[in-house]
């Protein structure tokens, strides 16, 4: 076990670090079957690797505070930023050269990402998702992790972040799924649409969860895309498209809604786009 802000090596069970004073999150207890579980701050605050965190307004509208120590830097996903002091230089970069750019862009990221970096002094970043929801700050500690990519929203620096592609998408639902692979120590921030719901897997349990309502899961946990229902006319039916079967040990975190989902219902109060007819508003602009 070491102390994700120095390194040090600790006694398991440690609650805090004796060489740099850093407070440990309590790890979630053991689960039979193996997995260590995700370890979600209680309170929603700590310490990193040159700054401190906390998320305010949970869950329905969460805002991720962060403040930085002098020439200390944090990364996001590009434009979740909402503030920042005047002293904090942004910087845009193609994070993992053109390839990694490229990759990001196929999974529905943006192809670059944001560093804050404190400069002259102290300063202060706060950080939101796109979507109403919950914010979690979870602790690293060198365990493979993954992330759906929509559902990323910032982590420490030295956090190795890559795209995998997670499954062939169905030709008829249009849907697949892309996620990150995390890796590392220190804090990673994921956000949810809606609430956050925690899952833990016993070895050998299978478990099935919409793609469209995935946020993040353990490292330990396997995975493998098909139909929500057996033969494509029951599937087609059910009103689901592809799922994700997971099986024990780990957990996961599931939100409690659905982006896609939500889309489609507010579609019919959208006006047409095509043609003249069908509701649509025409607008003359000739003299």
């Amino acid at each position: 076990m070491t102390c994700p802000k120095c390194g040090a090596q600790l006694l398991a069970g440690s609650t805090f670090c004796g060489a740099c004073g850093h407070r440990l999150s309590p790890a979630a207890p053991a689960s039979a079957g193996g997995g260590g579980g995700i370890q979600i701050d209680a309170d929603s605050r700590g310490h990193g690797r040159g700054y401190d965190y906390e998320v305010l307004h949970q869950p329905s509208f969460s805002l991720a505070v962060l403040r930085l120590q002098p020439e200390q830097s944090i990364q996001a996903e590009s434009g979740a930023m909402v503030s920042m002091s005047a002293n904090v230089e942004l910087q845009s970069q193609m994070k993992g050269g053109f390839l990694g750019a490229i990759k990001r862009a196929a999974g529905g990221e943006s192809a670059f990402i944001s560093t804050f970096t404190a400069r002259g002094g102290p300063g202060e970043v706060t950080l939101a998702p796109g979507a109403p929801g919950d914010v979690a700050a979870i602790e690293l500690t060198g365990q493979p992790f993954f992330v759906q990519s929509s559902s990323y929203l910032a982590g420490d620096a030295s956090l190795s972040v890559d795209t995998k592609w997670g499954g062939a998408k169905s030709f008829f639902s249009g849907e697949g799924l892309f996620v990150l692979m995390v890796q590392g120590q220190g804090l990673l921030l994921v956000s949810s649409f809606g609430a956050i719901h925690r899952k833990r897997l016993q070895t050998g349990e299978r478990y099935v969860v919409d793609t469209g309502h995935l946020v993040a899961w353990e490292g330990t946990t396997q995975y493998t895309l098909r139909k929500a229902a057996a033969g494509f006319f029951r599937s087609m039916m059910s009103g689901e498209g592809i799922v994700a079967e997971f099986t024990g040990p780990g957990e996961l975190l599931i939100q409690t809604r659905n982006l896609a989902a939500l889309a489609g219902l507010l579609r019919p109060f959208f006006p047409s786009q095509g043609g003249s007819g069908g509701g649509g508003f025409n607008f003359n602009l000739g003299g």
